[in-house]
Formats: structure tokens, sequence, C-alpha cells
């Protein structure tokens, strides 16, 4: 009777535990654990390992509570443990906590040996402090009690490596596993993108006989980040004609391919995406609405970025960004100053990008008076200290109107030290207004601070040519032959027709150049000619 009587009671409590909903039952429930005298010493430690848990998985629980309880438990177990080391490693809010190393600390003091669900999670807290040293010692105690070959723990260490750049380590864990899964190569993958290796992660990507939306999010948009848009969009395509049902686009896709348009100015292919998005019935939130107004901005069409940033219903301060960034783009910097007041009665308060973004407007467009109000504004109304980028601005606001005094004044009057963004803003402002003996000597000051950029002695060299010092060009390229300085990124231009985005660069031989200009000027004479047949007979 007594037996069954102590099942049922730990049973119930079990069952109380998986569904409590709040603090308060959780220590009713305790309570009930420590109390009873006919519950044997393995119930209790058996429940007070269930409570533990559940404070560290539920949002009901506490985690101060569980570690709390943690410290009167008198034989800990490695159920405890792992629960324990799980909670603190995944709060990422807090990665400087050791809490996570030293409860695994304790655990071997306490002669418990670690298992395969114990090291993933050390693993992730090392790597959400990015501490290689820690990790390595790790990796020395996977190997030493025997969990080299689980999938998990090797997954996790591709994770620890790739993020603190030691990506050849990671490639060496993945090629040396003898059973991977799609978490492996997708871990591989985007650790490869994360470091630049896009050409490695290509290779792999390529070797994967099935991918996810994860596979297909991660390349896409490491492709874009890593300034390589055009490989994206075509990523994006191969992703539909894959023949996978089990893989269809989803947001992350469509805001990187978005952005993959916008790096373009693939605006025919922008729309497309735009129209596959209602086609889809897929939710246009607020970062593909941005994404679409920040994509439209840069390819020209400020309508189309108007339209679909006034079609949204809730618009932060991203939203609002993205459409002053817009205006600022194609030199509409009074709408955009105006654009400000709307975003002030809004209620939404602007950022430092924002002005970025208003400054840069104002340069564009050549409105000086603005362009002054607004960096006053941002000090004065916002207390928005100016960042290097935002004085960087005003001085090419100043440099294009030939403000060059006030310009010199505002450098000086920096409270940090001016960078090559700022002195070439001026450099600039003296081109624009063939001011040879200013941008002659801040082309110098250029060239004093990053010695090795070819742009600097090239725009030296242009300054004395327009001066008519040639003697002085000539001993400019000397100098740069001297140190062996040329131009390494060569010149390249683009243009979409019929939504195909054609690149051409000075590396092209001249007969692949003429092939493909060919190319191009026979597509724009059938899309003149097509033109043409749609305009009604007179006759």
């Amino acid at each position: 009777m007594m037996e069954l009587q102590r099942l049922n009671l730990k049973n119930k409590l079990t069952c109380l535990l998986e569904n409590c909903k709040s603090l308060r039952e959780l220590k009713q429930i305790h309570a009930h654990i420590t109390t009873p005298p006919h519950l044997f010493t393995t119930d209790r430690c058996f429940l007070i390992s269930r409570l533990i848990f559940f404070c560290t998985v539920s949002q009901s629980g506490s985690l101060t509570y569980a570690n709390a309880v943690f410290r009167f438990v008198p034989r800990k177990t490695l159920f405890i443990y792992n629960s324990m080391i799980r909670a603190y490693a995944s709060r990422i809010l807090d990665p400087t906590s050791f809490q996570p190393l030293i409860l695994y600390k304790q655990m071997l003091f306490d002669d418990i040996t670690p298992d395969c669900i114990t090291f993933p999670f050390v693993l992730k807290h090392c790597v959400n402090r990015v501490d290689e040293f820690v990790g390595r010692s790790v990796h020395a105690h996977v190997v030493k009690f025997g969990f080299l070959s689980d999938v998990f723990v090797q997954n996790s260490l591709i994770s620890l490596y790739s993020q603190c750049g030691s990506v050849g380590i990671a490639r060496k864990v993945f090629d040396e596993m003898s059973n991977r899964d799609i978490v492996s190569w997708n871990s591989m993958v985007i650790g490869c993108l994360r470091n630049g290796e896009l050409d490695m992660a290509l290779e792999l990507f390529r070797r994967m006989k099935k991918r996810n939306i994860i596979t297909w999010n991660s390349i896409i948009t490491g492709f874009v980040q890593g300034g390589r848009p055009k490989e994206a969009l075509e990523f994006f395509y191969e992703m539909q004609i894959s023949g996978d049902d089990m893989v269809s686009p989803d947001k992350m896709t469509i805001a990187s391919v978005i952005s993959a348009c916008a790096s373009l100015g693939a605006v025919d292919q922008g729309k497309w995406v735009h129209d596959y998005l209602n086609r889809s019935g897929m939710e246009c939130d607020m970062v593909i609405a941005t994404a679409l107004v920040d994509m439209y901005g840069k390819c020209g069409s400020v309508s189309r970025a108007l339209d679909v940033f006034k079609a949204m219903k809730n618009k932060d301060v991203l939203a609002w960004t993205a459409m002053v960034s817009a205006f600022a783009l194609n030199g509409n910097g009074r709408e955009a100053f105006e654009l400000l007041l709307d975003m002030e009665e809004a209620g939404v308060r602007p950022n430092a990008v924002t002005f970025t973004a208003l400054l840069s407007a104002c340069a564009h467009s050549g409105i000086i008076e603005i362009g002054r109000r607004c960096f006053d504004v941002m000090r004065h109304a916002y207390h928005i200290e100016p960042q290097i980028q935002h004085y960087a601005c005003m001085v090419d606001i100043l440099g294009r109107a030939g403000l060059f005094d006030e310009a010199e004044g505002l450098i000086r009057s920096m409270p940090m030290e001016p960078d090559v963004f700022v002195w070439g803003a001026l450099l600039g402002g003296c081109q624009m207004h063939r001011n040879f003996q200013l941008g002659e000597k801040v082309a110098r000051h250029l060239i004093s601070l990053e010695p090795l950029n070819h742009a600097f002695y090239v725009n030296l060299c242009d300054i004395y040519a327009k001066a008519g010092r040639f003697d002085h060009v000539k001993e400019i390229r000397a100098l740069m032959k001297e140190k062996g300085i040329e131009k390494t990124v060569p010149g390249c231009s683009m243009i979409e027709v019929d939504g195909v985005v054609h690149e051409f660069s000075v590396r092209d031989s001249p007969q692949v150049l003429m092939t493909e200009i060919k190319h191009v000027l026979t597509s724009l004479s059938d899309e003149m000619g097509r033109r043409v047949n749609m305009i009604p007979s007179l006759e």
C-alpha cells in the first residue's frame, strides 16, 4: 500500500511539474517534494532534477531559483549538470559569464563523466564568447572522453572554429567526419561564408546531395554580403528550378534577393521579385518592405520606393531611414528633409544613420542651409553626437559649395582625428572647383595616411594634369612605379537589359568586350522594335 502511494505521489508531482504555469506553482511543488516522509531519496533526487530542468527551459521557470536549488542538492547527477550548463550557455545576452565553464569544471571534480549532451553546450558557450583558446581545451576533452566521432559534438566544433575565424581547422574537422548530416554541411558552408571564403563555400555547396532552406538562404545571403550579388541571384533562380517541393523561398530569401537587386541596380529583376512576393501570398513584413524601399531607391525608382513606403502600416526608424536614403541617392534633398519632419510628427526618433542619409541628401542636392540645419538639429534637438561619417558628409556639402575655409574650420574643430573619408570629401570639392593649391595639399596628406592606396596618387596626378604641371605628373607616376603601386581594381560597368544584368570590365579582352556589347545592342534593338510595333498605326 505504501509502495503504491509513493509511486502515485511521484507520478503526480512529475505531472504537476510538466504542467506548471508559474514560479509560484513551482515553489509549491518544490515544497511537496521535500516534505512527504514516505518518498525515497532516489525519488526526491529524480523530482529535484526534473524541477531544475523545468526552471532552466521553461518560460515560467527562473534560472536564479534553479541555481539556488542546485546549490543544495547533495548528490548532483549528470542530468542536473547538463540542465544547468545548457541554461547558462543559452544566455547569449551575457557571453562574458564563465558560469558554464565553472559548472563543467565542478562536474569533473565531482567525478562525473561528461557525455554527448554536455559538450555541445560547453562548446556553444565558447562560440558565444568567441573563445578559441578555451574551445581547444574542450576539444581535447572531447578526444579524451571518446566523443570525437559524435556528429553533434563535431558540428559544435565546426561552429566554434568557424566563429573564431579558424576556417582551416573547421574544414579539417569536417573532412575527418565519417558521418555528416545536413547540419554539418550547413555549418561548414556558413563558416566559409562568414570568413569570406566564398569559393570554398561554393565548392561545398555543389557537393551537397541534400539542401534545405537554411542552405539556400546561407549561400544567397553570403554571396550578397560578399560582394557577388549577380551569383546570388543565379542561386535564387536555381533554387526555384531545383524541383525540391520541400524547399521554397521564405522571407529571408526574398530580403536577400531584393538586396542583391539593389546592389546590381537591377530594377526589372527587383520588380519581378516584388511581384513574386505578391503572387506567393507571403506577408510583406517590415524587413522585406524596408528592403524594397532600399532597392527601388538604389535603382533610381523613387516613386516606387515611396509607394512601398506609404503602404507600410507601422514604420520603424529603419523604414524611415531607408526612404530618406532613397531621396538622398537621387538628389532629392528637400524631400528628404520634409520626410524628417513627417518622421517627427509620427513620433519616430531618428538615429545617427538617419542623419547620415539626410546630410548625404543635402550634399547631392547642393542645399547648404538645410545641411547646416540638419547638423545642428542632430546635436541640439536629438543630442546625437556627430560621428566621423557626419563630419565627412558636412565637409562634402561645404566642399561642393566651394566653402573651403568653412570646411577646413570644421575639420579643425572635429573631436576625433579626421580619416580618409573626411579628407577625401574635401579633395572632391577641390577637384570640382579647380582649387589646385588646396587639392595638392590634401592629396599629399591622404598619401601620407595610406601610402599604398593607388587612388590618392591617381587623384594627385589628375590635379597636376588639370593645372598643367605635367612634370609633377611624371614625378608621381615614377614614384608609383618605384613603390610598385598600380591600379589593382578594374573598372566595371553593368547594364540591365530584359531583366539580364550584363557586366563589362577593363580586364575583358577586346574580342570578349565587343561580343558582349554587340549582344547588348542587339537586345536593345529588339526591345525598341517591339515597342515601335506596339504603337498604333496613324493610317
